[in-house]
């Protein structure tokens, strides 16, 4: 593979010097043209250490308007705190920008790759995670452009030894020397193999010889140059009518229908059980305090489920530094620049801290399925994309507990009358809950689906039966502590 990037390509000054102001121009039009586009452009520079990466981005801060160049660092991201992909997520580009990311999510790989050869399974695992990551994001549009800017052995023996003796380059000693060139035969196989699994059609790598810098330069910036144009010019056509929404769902299901609405708590009953499991849940969350022991807690639910009053008993228990309670309502103009799962990324929790969705991710399935916010295409991949993310969660550590607040629809009535004549709880009701109503048929045939198909084994639903208040409290208090004293091992 590499063999093709060491061939000797050069550009004489000359040429050089002929073709660079033609693509400054193209690439300074193609930027402003990409500020009014509906996408984002991320552009992976990756390579042998002292192949000049960083040589090139300053030459594309150069050539380019600076202002609307977002570049991001990545090269020692691993803090334990978080799952892996966490500063992935954070460091994208919203729509219309450019994204330089340096180091990028193929540097930890790599590195662990190199460090042990014998776990194959492992590397194949991680390549499959990168391909299933810039899969989501080109589905969402963004146009991935990766660069390998690669040195041969030769040159490389030549450039460290020009270092030595320059006073501009002390870290290099001898011992790192002979500790690189050990490590090169070793690291280019790893290399290549990583380039080969995730070298996909839709995000192809471009392998990049790195030695005359005019080259280099030249080729990552027209090439750069040439994908752009060929996108903004493909968005520009009109586009393709989606596919026909369903005006009717008649299938018949089941999921809902088995739960017991008819369950009941006692008020005696109910304040003795609420007052042991919060004195329980208040214990545990201490030890997980201690343990650095993350917990992500979702509720989803009909309007007038009970998710407010859940939330603040669960609340009741927990030390207010402890906790955030992050509530979801249609998306900001900012956060529509990004793919749909980026702002529920930058709210997980730190070691011993615990983050509460009031709704999550999961409208995506559900409101914007229904409303017709999101194209059938959308809303049906986003099935496998929540369970990657929930498994990336899960895998790191965080204990993950969703709950669907079931009630009936005479239940949900009721509650809306009440609300309508109780002064401090008018604020919850709105014609928008009524309208919502209407389409109850719709919206239950998305929970049902939802929980068939992301109620996964490392991640599964639990169904509340929420008709009795008190009941539903009372059991997702107790599946809370029950889960967490699992998670942490203890009685």
């Amino acid at each position: 593979m590499f063999r093709f990037a060491e061939i000797g390509r050069q550009i004489a000054k000359k040429d050089y010097e002929a073709r660079l102001p033609e693509l400054r121009a193209n690439l300074l039009d193609l930027q402003q043209e990409l500020r009014q586009a509906n996408f984002p452009v991320i552009l992976v520079l990756s390579g042998d250490d002292r192949v000049g990466i960083g040589e090139t981005l300053s030459i594309l801060h150069e050539w380019m308007d600076p202002r609307y160049l977002i570049t991001s660092v990545l090269e020692d991201i691993e803090d334990g705190e978080n799952p892996e992909y966490w500063a992935f997520w954070r460091n994208l580009p919203p729509k219309g920008r450019i994204g330089i990311i340096f180091g990028s999510w193929y540097r930890q790989t790599i590195r662990r790759g190199v460090k042990n050869p014998e776990q194959a399974a492992a590397l194949d695992q991680a390549m499959a995670r990168i391909n299933f990551f810039e899969k989501e994001l080109i589905e969402d549009g963004a146009l991935i452009l990766k660069f390998w800017l690669h040195l041969k052995k030769s040159e490389l023996e030549k450039r460290m030894a020009s270092y030595a003796n320059q006073e501009h380059a002390p870290w290099l000693s001898l011992q790192d020397e002979r500790k690189i060139l050990r490590l090169y035969d070793k690291g280019r196989t790893v290399i290549e193999r990583v380039l080969r699994g995730t070298s996909t059609r839709e995000a192809p790598w471009r392998l990049v010889e790195g030695a005359d810098p005019r080259y280099r330069n030249l080729s990552v910036g027209e090439f750069l140059r040439d994908e752009l144009a060929a996108r903004l010019k493909a968005a520009a056509a009109p586009p393709e009518p989606p596919a026909p929404r369903p005006q009717k769902l008649r299938e018949k299901y089941m999921i809902l229908g088995t739960l017991d609405l008819a369950k009941r708590l006692t008020r005696p009953k109910y304040e003795r059980q609420l007052h042991e499991y919060q004195t329980r849940l208040n214990v545990l969350l201490r030890k997980a305090m201690e343990r650095r022991q993350a917990s992500v807690l979702l509720f989803e639910g009909w309007d007038a489920a009970g998710k407010g009053g859940i939330i603040r008993r669960i609340a009741a228990a927990m030390d207010a530094r402890q906790y955030r309670v992050i509530p979801i309502a249609a998306p900001t103009e900012e956060e529509k620049k990004y793919h749909y799962l980026w702002r529920f990324w930058k709210h997980l929790p730190r070691g011993g801290r615990v983050t509460i969705f009031d709704r999550s991710w999961y409208g995506r399935v559900l409101v914007e399925r229904v409303e017709g916010f999101a194209r059938r295409d959308e809303w049906d991949r986003a099935y496998r994309e929540l369970n990657d993310f929930e498994e990336q969660l899960t895998e790191h550590g965080i204990l993950l507990l969703k709950f669907w607040l079931h009630i009936d629809k005479d239940e949900q009535h009721r509650r809306f009358r009440e609300r309508e004549k109780t002064p401090y709880k008018q604020y919850k009701i709105t014609d928008e809950d009524w309208r919502n109503r209407k389409k109850w048929d719709e919206y239950e045939a998305a929970v049902n689906e939802m929980v068939e198909r992301t109620s996964t084994e490392i991640a599964p639903w639990t169904l509340v039966e929420a008709n009795d208040k008190y009941y539903a409290r009372v059991k997702v208090l107790r599946k809370f502590c029950d889960e967490l004293a699992e998670k942490l091992k203890v009685k």
